[in-house]
């Protein structure tokens, strides 16, 4: 299967580059994975599509201010660091750009010294391992001088940076936001759980190697990197509740789908655990557990337009895509939704 099958023309004026005032006041696209039927919505008619016993499952991972900006110690040369993964005793797996001007030994300096970082060792793909040193708590120094890490089609400054989270944000972790989450409000969760849905929780801190371009032709080349998960014995049971008594199980977001796809055993049930997935999902896929997903649009070519594909068949998928430029819709992170059904 090629990177080529999953590539769609995008003008770049689709790309939305700023949210909404109204979370819920986005487009939707209602697509029916087994006809290719499409319908045109606003997001917060989806209240109307979940029926009572149904689960809603969404990711409460939380963006941490993963974008500092500093200098070389030595030298004074502007250096950007994004934190990517947390490993033991104050190191970081990090995107450091440029490169080529943080080699191992280098130190790097941020807020007047506030924080400090030495780079340590280099990952694959040229991520650097980097050790900070600091006086006082390393999550308020972050919230001081980081910066959210906004995907870098995205162009404008964010005026809130609250937009980049989701209303139930709250496990710190993520290196970018389950966007597909951004569209709810608390008013329109309320609405759903008054309907009769269960809203089950689980955590995916969302690292980039979800959106790396695929660089190999054959898909099948294709590393995904790892993301770490967590879900509670009470929000396993819940899914599985909802599955005994028939309910479906719509994910929110391909982060949640990844997770439950990566912890379900084969009839489907899930249990309390944590860990690491590197599950990548793609065409020929045979799904455990997920039934419906509430997405946004996604990038030509990357690993998320292919796990939808999976789900609802790459030449619906790609019609649909090309049905939203022909409307207009708003593209990627502050973009409109599509919901599988």
């Amino acid at each position: 299967m090629l990177k080529s099958d999953f590539y769609f023309e995008l003008p770049e004026e689709l790309i939305a580059q700023t949210p909404l005032k109204d979370r819920s006041a986005s487009r939707l696209m209602v697509l029916d994975k087994k006809t290719g039927q499409i319908e045109h919505k606003i997001f917060r008619d989806i209240t109307d599509m979940l029926d009572k016993g149904d689960c809603l499952v969404i990711n409460e991972t939380k963006v941490i201010p993963a974008r500092l900006i500093g200098a070389r110690k030595d030298t004074g040369t502007r250096v950007e660091v994004l934190l990517l993964k947390r490993n033991e005793n104050d190191t970081w797996e990090t995107l450091v750009y440029p490169g080529k001007k943080a080699r191992i030994g280098h130190t790097i300096v941020f807020g007047d010294g506030l924080l400090e970082c030495t780079v340590k060792d280099i990952a694959e793909e040229g991520n650097r391992i980097v050790k900070f040193s600091y006086d006082g708590i390393f999550e308020e120094i972050l919230d001081k001088l980081g910066e959210m890490p906004l995907p870098p089609y995205i162009k404008e400054k964010l005026e809130d940076k609250n937009r980049y989270q989701t209303v139930y944000a709250k496990n710190e972790g993520s290196a970018a936001a389950p966007t597909a989450g951004l569209h709810f409000t608390p008013e329109l969760l309320k609405k759903i759980e008054e309907k009769g849905v269960n809203i089950a929780r689980l955590t995916l801190h969302v690292g980039l190697g979800t959106f790396r371009p695929v660089k190999a032709d054959d898909i099948l080349d294709h590393k995904m990197h790892s993301e770490f998960y967590m879900i509670d014995e009470k929000n396993a049971e819940l899914i599985n509740n909802t599955r005994k008594n028939g309910g479906k199980i719509i994910t929110v977001g391909t982060t949640s789908t990844r997770t439950l796809e990566s912890i379900a055993d084969e009839k489907g049930f899930v249990k309390a655990c944590s860990g690491w997935t590197d599950i990548f999902i793609y065409p020929g896929y045979k799904f455990k557990i997920v039934d419906r997903l509430i997405t946004n649009f996604h990038l030509p070519e990357s690993t998320l337009i292919m796990l939808v594909s999976a789900l609802a068949g790459r030449e619906n998928v790609l019609n649909a895509y090309r049905e939203a430029v022909n409307e207009r819709y708003r593209f990627f992170s502050f973009g409109d939704a599509m919901y599988i059904v």
